[in-house]
């Protein structure tokens, strides 16, 4: 009797323990669903073609891309909270278009900026030879553009109504002896100076003021003489030849010193300081030369979209020539940053974008604000921060994807932008599913109730 007692309580005890396990066994995990080979598949859907649907698995007959599982409980369980407005690209399809995975960085240091120039005369060098009255040219020299000139060569000659009066003046109120004579109240030295100025204002320089004293001879004609040593860079008369007051004559340029326009891109000025050394290179004549920048303002080309950036250079064997065409290196000082790889960002005219790895296959389209742009890094001012990792290669066959995904979520036209994020929103849908608010009388339109949130916060954040 007693046996057959412990013998039931033990089989008790084995049922209990059979029931406990099952019941154990049959309990959803700490997430809430059960692993992926029990849990049961609805339909197999391309992640770029979310709209195709399979009941096997296969490849989408659009791309080629391998059909992913639809889950009865709600699909991928490694998918991040905000899974919906991301971009899904299995292993497989990021080894086809070869996706490289970097990291946002800080960077600094000194960087080469490699930029070209153009070689012009020194402005406070140059020499133009004006008319100063209306006249004639009677002779020139066989002086041409070109020509190295010493400082008072004879270039030519002119005449001019005015000339023939001004000197009969000048001999009248020369004295013709040592004593003093006045003319009424006026001493001669004073009418002496008033004639001499008279021709002065004609244009006669000061060696031939100084030669019609000493002859006291009448003149035919007023020289034309260099002002300083240099190369004749215009040559504008010609015997027989009439001008006007004003016209110019000749423009003589001192190139012992001459200047380099150097073309810059934007923030890159910013890092080149006054008095910054640069190496000029002459690729026609082989050489190297040393220069520096000047502290005259870099100035706004609008034509080539580009800073001209000046430096001085010296050119006392007189082989560079305005016009040239020069190659200029500098070294340029580049405070710390966040930077990425140029390659990394999508740049379509109206915004810029950098897929962000979000891990198992997810991308995050995040619009970026950019900086200066030095050899192949950009810097970031706004969107990213350091150490998150980032598509640095295949961006655009991932942004062509991104954009293949919106076509088939029913996005047409032209998509409104998620302030946000940067991501392509449908205006209809994100409009009936309440992600919308109104800013300074403009609606802006968001992919996620999240975007909406942070926008709700801080809208002067995200407004440009």
């Amino acid at each position: 009797m007693q046996r057959s007692l412990t013998l039931v309580l033990v089989l008790g005890g084995l049922g209990a323990a059979f029931l406990t396990g099952s019941w154990v066994g049959s309990r959803p995990g700490e997430s809430g669903r059960r692993p992926a080979s029990e849990r049961r598949i609805v339909s197999y859907t391309c992640p770029m073609h979310p709209a195709y649907h399979a009941d096997r698995p296969g490849d989408c007959p659009s791309c080629g891309m391998r059909l992913e599982p639809v889950y009865a409980d709600g699909g991928d369980k490694d998918a991040p909270p905000d899974a919906s407005r991301l971009l899904k690209i299995s292993a497989e399809r990021q080894q086809v278009i070869g996706v490289r995975i970097g990291l946002v960085e800080e960077s600094a240091g000194r960087q080469a900026i490699r930029t070209v120039g153009r070689l012009v005369a020194d402005e406070t060098r140059v020499y133009p030879i004006f008319a100063a009255t209306d006249g004639w040219i009677q002779e020139v020299s066989d002086t041409s553009t070109g020509s190295m000139v010493r400082k008072g060569e004879r270039l030519g000659s002119y005449n001019a109504p005015a000339l023939v009066p001004a000197l009969q003046r000048y001999f009248l109120t020369m004295p013709s002896g040592d004593s003093p004579r006045t003319f009424g109240t006026a001493s001669v030295e004073a009418l002496v100076q008033q004639a001499t100025d008279q021709l002065r204002s004609l244009g006669m320089s000061e060696p031939q003021i100084e030669e019609l004293a000493r002859t006291r001879a009448m003149l035919k004609g007023i020289w034309i003489l260099s002002p300083a040593p240099g190369f004749v860079l215009a040559r504008n008369v010609s015997t027989g030849q009439r001008f006007e007051k004003g016209a110019e004559l000749y423009r003589i340029a001192d190139l012992a010193r001459i200047w380099v326009q150097a073309d810059v891109f934007g923030r890159q000025a910013d890092y080149i300081k006054a008095g910054t050394t640069a190496r000029v290179v002459v690729a026609e004549r082989d050489r190297v030369y040393s220069a520096k920048v000047s502290t005259a303002q870099a100035l706004f080309d609008e034509t080539t979209r580009t800073l001209k950036v000046r430096l001085e250079l010296d050119n006392a064997d007189y082989a560079l020539k305005p016009g040239m065409f020069v190659d200029v290196d500098f070294e340029a000082v580049i405070p710390q940053a966040v930077t990425v790889p140029a390659d990394a960002i999508v740049d379509s005219g109206l915004r810029k974008v950098v897929f962000v790895d979000r891990g198992n296959g997810y991308f995050e389209p995040r619009r970026v604000e950019t900086g200066w742009r030095v050899g192949d890094r950009v810097q970031i001012l706004k969107g990213l921060m350091v150490g998150e990792r980032i598509v640095v290669e295949g961006t655009f066959l991932i942004d062509s994807e991104s954009r293949m995904k919106a076509v088939a979520a029913g996005i047409s036209g032209t998509p409104a932008t998620d302030p946000v994020c940067g991501m392509d929103v449908d205006e209809k849908k994100a409009g009936a599913a309440g992600r919308t608010a109104a800013h300074d009388g403009h609606t802006y339109f968001f992919c996620s109730d999240e975007c909406k949130q942070k926008f709700e916060k801080a809208p002067g954040q995200w407004i440009k």
